[in-house]
């Protein structure tokens, strides 16, 4: 919903609060409660971050989530918190976004979406439609393996790391998008890169040189990402969109503030409906 795991660990303290004040003898049904309330926060934390992000510098990008590698095991719920998927959902309205989450990622009556969210069922079926529609418009197009993703992230990786120029070209789309966030605190591009030229040029100019550089593969809000280290401070992490074998979308994190957690030495976190 969020985007943000800080953010979603403030909705569910809030949420939490206000269940513990509640006559538990009065709640007919504790989860559509919960659904309701935790909806509802939702939709009032997202349009505060609306607010914020009116003024942020260059693009936005969802929070880099390390998940567990048997979240890739469920391709629908893995493809709901993907960075592409997240992206896609910042194009809808705040409702449109609480019935789409609601009804496709956790199958929610729409009974139970209408009282969450004041609206009737019938609204609400007309706003999941119009939804679905916005989403299945605009995500990629992606019908690869995880092995296959897997292999182009380390081919990737091993072009990097070596400074293998061919190589790096090879593993790029003529047509590949690179987003960049810095939220203005790290070297990042003020809007999208296309094309594989502009593309390489930019990575080799912000890719980390000098002092104890580490990279690695790792699961980023359940794909295959990269992780780059620079003297034991997390510099970028990147989450790489592939398609037919190469990589068409790069997502560069370098906004030090999302990378917090991930730089914590926090573990994967393990995903469920």
């Amino acid at each position: 919903m969020l985007g943000s795991a800080a953010d979603a660990e403030d909705v569910l303290q809030e949420s939490w609060l206000r269940w513990a004040e509640v006559d538990l003898a009065e709640v007919r049904d504790p989860r559509s409660y919960l659904v309701r309330t935790v909806t509802r926060q939702s939709l009032n934390r997202l349009r505060t971050l609306a607010r914020r992000r009116e003024s942020y510098v260059g693009p936005w990008l969802p929070e880099p989530l390390l998940t567990a590698p048997d979240v890739a095991d469920d391709v629908e719920l893995a493809d709901s918190v993907s960075t592409a998927m997240l992206l896609v959902l910042e194009t809808l309205t705040p409702t449109e976004r609480a019935v789409f989450v609601l009804r496709e990622v956790f199958d929610v009556p729409y009974d139970e979406i209408a009282a969450a969210l004041d609206k009737s069922p019938a609204a609400v079926r007309q706003v999941a439609h119009r939804a679905r529609g916005h989403v299945e418009a605009r995500r990629p197009r992606v019908d690869v393996g995880r092995g296959e993703q897997r292999a182009v992230v380390q081919r990737f990786l091993a072009a990097a790391a070596t400074g293998d120029l061919a190589s790096l070209v090879e593993a790029l789309a003529p047509d590949v998008v690179l987003t960049s966030d810095g939220g203005g605190l790290r070297s990042a591009a003020l809007r999208p890169i296309l094309g594989r030229d502009k593309v390489l040029r930019f990575l080799l100019g912000v890719m980390p040189s000098g002092g104890d550089v580490r990279m690695d593969a790792v699961e980023v809000n359940g794909a295959p990402a990269l992780r780059f280290v620079v003297d034991g401070v997390l510099d970028t992490v990147a989450t790489l969109l592939v398609e037919d074998g190469v990589v068409s979308g790069i997502y560069l994190v370098r906004n030090p503030e999302k990378l917090a957690r991930l730089d914590g030495g926090e573990g994967p976190v393990a995903l469920a409906r």
